[in-house]
């Protein structure tokens, strides 16, 4: 199986000051990894490090085949606003942007690519709704559409159920799964939701100051039991 991203001895930090320290993993063409640990441990930081917003202190990220600009990305604190005076279509849309950059007009297959996404997340009958009028659930399936709109290849989603209801986050999971095994789009989500009967995913790691895990989920899973 390909290696869409391949990190090596990775030491990130700030200011000198280091957060992750001599990590590595892979992430392969259509996974689906769950990055896991407590506040402070250094997932937000490594999500930036793979977006390219900090760089390496030491190590390195290796992209095959894969731009940075070509990811999709779902952070913590979204930019838009729950009271962003916009319809669902036109936040959707402007997902096309980040790979052709600022124009004045949409062509076609702008709004072609927004649609699928829409039907994609089972959505398409909000198009025309405003975005403050959502529910959270939709709010995020809105959201990650646009995401879509960016990328074919990888969707990043950093905490993507927080203040989720459980049923609003199992149907958001099911959607992950989907995106994943049905449009082979390799996700990488992070995710303090720990109850091993809700841990989707292909792979796992975890970060733990400097103890890593990197496996299956299954065997994450065993292990966890075990040490129990």
């Amino acid at each position: 199986m390909k290696k869409l991203i391949e990190v090596s001895n990775l030491t990130l930090g700030y200011e000198g000051r280091k957060i992750i320290d001599k990590l590595s993993f892979d992430l392969y063409e259509n996974d689906f990894l769950c990055v896991v640990g407590e506040n402070g441990s250094g997932k937000s930081t490594l999500i930036k490090g793979i977006l390219g917003l900090i760089k390496p202190m030491n190590g390195k990220i290796q992209y095959n085949d894969l731009k940075q600009k070509n990811i999709g990305y779902i952070p913590q604190e979204t930019t838009v606003s729950k009271h962003f005076p916009a319809s669902v279509y036109e936040i959707v849309l402007s997902g096309t942007l980040n790979s052709v950059g600022l124009l004045s007009f949409y062509n076609n297959e702008q709004k072609e690519k927004a649609d699928n996404a829409l039907k994609k997340l089972k959505i398409y009958n909000l198009k025309d709704k405003s975005f403050a009028d959502l529910s959270g659930g939709q709010r995020q399936k809105v959201l990650i559409a646009r995401a879509l709109c960016a990328t074919s290849k990888l969707l990043i989603l950093d905490e993507p159920s927080n203040n989720l209801d459980y049923n609003s986050r199992k149907k958001l999971y099911e959607i992950l799964k989907e995106l994943n095994e049905i449009d082979c789009i390799s996700i990488i989500m992070v995710t303090h939701d720990l109850d091993h009967s809700n841990l989707i995913g292909k792979h796992l790691l975890s970060i733990k100051e400097d103890d890593f895990y990197y496996g299956t989920v299954e065997n994450y899973v065993k292990v966890i039991h075990h040490d129990r």
